[in-house]
């Protein structure tokens, strides 16, 4: 999908999407070789969706990170 259908579906701008990309808290999605837009998958709207999540609990940039980073890793320290 691309990033308007995402960010229609999540409820949130396109500026928040392209903001937490840059932020590291979204992976970036890959591009389309035909012309160069990015691919959003399902992945990219969970992940959306979760961090919009931890936000509106007002949890920093850092703790959403750990908070993935566990997700990923269950079972580190």
């Amino acid at each position: 999908m691309k990033i308007g259908e995402l960010a229609k579906l999540a409820a949130c701008s396109i500026e928040t999407i392209r903001y937490y990309e840059r932020e590291g808290l979204l992976p970036e999605a890959p591009r389309n070789l035909q012309n160069n837009y990015r691919k959003y998958q399902t992945k990219h709207l969970e992940q959306l969706i979760f961090i919009r999540r931890c936000r509106t609990l007002e949890m920093s940039h850092e703790e959403i990170r750990l908070l993935q980073s566990a997700h990923i890793e269950p079972n580190q320290s």
